[in-house]
């Protein structure tokens, strides 16, 4: 039972605090780590097969490691006091959830919308997308803005939540070491997962593990949601309709399932550092991207969220 304690004072923790700004993170040593491992790579490795090779290295020490050292923390520390141990434990996991960061980033934006200034919405935008967004209109930041929290609800909510209950039906292992090695897949997709130079090759490998870790837990969700919109059929006809047009096997499909049930359409054009990229529409535009539609789709996957966490935590409960 323990490990279920851990994983509801976590959510707890992630829900109330989220991430403490100007306290260590491990996504930042995870950071840390992948710009010095990239940075040697790419100095030492010149051509494509070499920087596949390193690429395939980096994803293994990230990924297993992150998991390992974060046993190993959790293990001394328990060692040390049994009550010190679970403390890190439940810390350790709670920034494996970005449900609370989430919520206030988009809150932050439409607080600037909401008070009439525009070119703050805009800059305070860019601190969360890549895309530009210095001539954006209030319905391309609407857009941008739900796009950035339907596509996370997957990766940065979702699929941690979802290895940290496998860890606890897994003997041993508990939820956090395996939260930590999702976290640590997600982090290094999110920094060099791109087909563009100089990370055509070095991140190839990390980009499909992210790609492959992230398919079960975001079909999971797709089909959570569509039971909670009361309209499943719906909702997965317009999935089955449109997710699989976009080139991504994940987010597409986590943004389309919000759009489904918000009536919504998100997709289009966006332009990066100058050059226009096109992506699918997702939905159908029933209804116009609003704050209300942001603050739905933000509660959706809290209720997601619950609901994945109170029936592993009954199961967990029933086998103990």
């Amino acid at each position: 039972m323990t490990s279920t304690v851990v994983l509801i004072v976590a959510a707890t923790i992630d829900y109330l605090i989220g991430d403490p700004w100007g306290l260590p993170h491990p996504v930042q040593v995870m950071g840390w780590s992948i710009s010095r491992l990239t940075k040697f790579a790419l100095t030492y490795c010149h051509d494509f097969v070499t920087q596949r090779i390193a690429g395939i290295a980096i994803g293994i020490i990230l990924i297993i490691g992150s998991g390992i050292i974060g046993y190993f923390l959790i293990l001394i520390t328990k060692l040390l006091h049994p009550l010190l141990g679970i403390t890190l434990e439940c810390v350790l996991l709670a920034s494996c959830f970005a449900g609370r960061s989430l919520r206030d980033a988009a809150q932050t934006v439409l607080q600037a919308l909401t008070t009439g200034n525009l070119s703050e919405a805009r800059v305070l935008l860019s601190n969360y997308v890549g895309r530009d967004t210095d001539k954006l209109t209030e319905s391309e930041i609407l857009r941008a803005i739900l796009e950035t929290v339907t596509e996370n609800a997957t990766d940065g909510v979702m699929a941690p939540l979802f290895y940290a209950i496998v860890g606890v039906f897994v003997p041993i292992v508990g939820p956090t070491p395996l939260a930590l090695a999702y976290k640590a897949s997600s982090t290094l997709d999110s920094m060099i997962g791109y087909r563009e130079a100089p990370y055509t090759y070095l991140g190839w490998f990390s980009a499909r593990v992210e790609d492959c870790l992230t398919w079960i837990p975001c079909r999971l969700t797709v089909f959570t949601l569509a039971l909670l919109s009361g309209k499943p059929l719906y909702v997965w006809q317009i999935c089955r309709r449109d997710a699989i047009a976009d080139p991504s096997p994940n987010s597409g499909w986590s943004e389309c399932v919000y759009a489904a049930i918000l009536g919504v359409q998100v997709g289009g054009t966006n332009w990066y550092r100058g050059v226009a990229k096109h992506k699918p529409l997702l939905g159908d535009a029933k209804n116009p991207i609003t704050a209300s539609s942001i603050a739905r789709a933000l509660q959706l996957t809290r209720f997601c969220f619950l609901l994945w966490l109170s029936i592993a935590s009954i199961i967990n409960y029933i086998l103990a």
